[in-house]
């Protein structure tokens, strides 16, 4: 009997993932123990084994699709062997439309149906425009790649596939009847909602960008191109437009006297010389500092919930790593338990994880962290406002270190080293005066802080 192969559930915050490549395609031999495909989180990459050898016998989706986690991706089995009485299991499949006579039978209307709690009956009338009808479900996923791709409103077209849904022929055909469009055109389409013409102004009729609006000279010229955003970038800059639309974020600017953090570094550094095994850097102190300052304003570590806050006894230290994928921000629980030499194997750990693709999604949700650590200083940022992770109520962006002068004794004044600090709140969560003393306050632990088996071992 053949065997769906469905799309695994990498933890319990992830609810879908971007299909990244089919390593196997329809009518390819498979060995169990080969990859099939690699597919994405938002943050984290994997690759799906076999668990049986066979013959694909389908694949339900294309590359750079998102898919509900458990949903069917492909299927394996015996050459010859049907797929469209096949019980798909999870949601919706999405069937290849090059063959759309043998799947367009039960198991293709099955899971339609399966994935609407009310079905109701659709017709071409729908389908071509009236707007009565959720059509999202009726055009399939490579006809919307499709259609986006020449920036045509798919969900406006007849469709000739099962129960009139919109498949990928019926978007060719209506791409063969429009003009040909450049690149540029076709973006300002997707991006204002402008009507393509029936004819443009280009070579053979060709639409240009000019012929949809007036652009600036920068954005015509010959030297410029439209590079895409990565799955991951996506998330990103979602995530971000969010948090800055969705919450009061305001952001204050401090100073800590980094005298206290240089030494111990140094005697970190002589110590790893003689066998000490734990290289604490600056960071792994910031970190522990901004732990102790936590406990003493326990406001702040805490997620806003629009209409209360949800206040956490441990504190879930969420911290910043720059990665080839991009930013990620992975959490460790129960940080405030960890000694420094603990916290510290941790962040390494969860940070080398991070930058081989291979960290536990769960600990990259926003959700997962009570409290966001971001450092810039090792870039010579000297001062920035970082973002909220909603629902966290805070985030602190720590600067690098520059020589200002202070007050040594009185009437004697000297250059001292300053770690800049910038802590961005969400003032619907926490006051201004509040935030300034919690923020003092994490200045006051880094200038304060001590490691035990640094100074009494070493």
């Amino acid at each position: 009997m053949a065997t769906v192969v469905i799309m695994p559930k990498q933890g319990q915050s992830v609810e879908s993932c971007i299909l990244t490549e089919i390593k196997k395609k329809k009518g390819d031999a498979v060995e169990a123990g080969e990859v099939l495909f690699a597919y994405e989180t938002d943050k984290a990459a994997f690759e799906e084994e076999a668990k049986v050898s066979g013959t694909v016998l389908e694949v339900f989706y294309r590359e750079g699709d998102e898919i509900p986690v458990l949903e069917p991706v492909m299927v394996i089995g015996v050459p010859g062997e049907s797929v469209a009485d096949m019980p798909l299991t999870g949601g919706r499949a999405n069937v290849d439309e090059s063959h759309t006579d043998e799947l367009a039978g039960a198991a293709e209307l099955h899971s339609v149906r399966k994935s609407r709690s009310n079905p109701v009956k659709i017709n071409n009338s729908d389908i071509s425009g009236t707007g009565e009808s959720d059509m999202s479900s009726f055009v399939s996923p490579r006809a919307k790649t499709l259609a986006e791709k020449h920036a045509l409103d798919a969900s406006k077209l007849t469709g000739t596939g099962p129960q009139g849904r919109v498949i990928e022929r019926d978007v060719q055909t209506a791409i063969d009847a429009t003009p040909k469009t450049t690149p540029l055109a076709k973006a300002i389409i997707r991006s204002d909602g402008k009507q393509l013409p029936e004819t443009g102004t280009g070579l053979a009729g060709m639409v240009r960008g000019d012929d949809l609006t007036t652009q600036p000279a920068a954005a015509t010229a010959p030297d410029s191109v439209i590079v895409p955003l990565t799955n991951v970038r996506k998330l990103i800059a979602k995530a971000m437009y969010a948090s800055l639309q969705n919450s009061a974020q305001l952001t204050h600017h401090l100073g800590a006297d980094a005298r206290r953090i240089l030494s111990l570094r140094k005697k970190v550094k002589k110590a790893v010389a003689n066998g000490y095994p734990s290289d604490i850097t600056l960071n792994d102190m910031i970190c522990r500092a901004v732990i102790l300052a936590l406990k003493k304003f326990p406001s702040a570590n805490a997620h806003f919930l629009g209409d209360s806050t949800r206040n956490f006894s441990g504190i879930h230290l969420g911290f910043a790593v720059d990665t080839e994928r991009g930013l990620m921000v992975p959490a460790i629980p129960y940080a405030d338990g960890l000694s420094i030499q603990e916290l510290s194997a941790s962040m390494k750990e969860i940070a080398e994880a991070c930058k081989k693709g291979s960290v536990n999604p769960d600990l990259l949700a926003p959700e997962a962290a009570s409290f966001t650590v971001s450092n810039l200083g090792n870039y010579g940022v000297e001062m920035f406002t970082p973002i909220i992770n909603l629902p966290q109520v805070a985030i602190l962006g720590v600067n690098t270190i520059v020589p200002r002068p202070k007050e040594l004794e009185e009437g004697v004044y000297g250059f001292v080293p300053y770690l800049g600090l910038s802590l961005t709140y969400d003032h619907r969560a926490i006051d201004g005066g509040y935030a300034t003393r919690f923020l003092k306050q994490i200045a006051i632990e880094i200038e304060n802080l001590e490691i035990e088996t640094i100074n009494n071992e070493h």
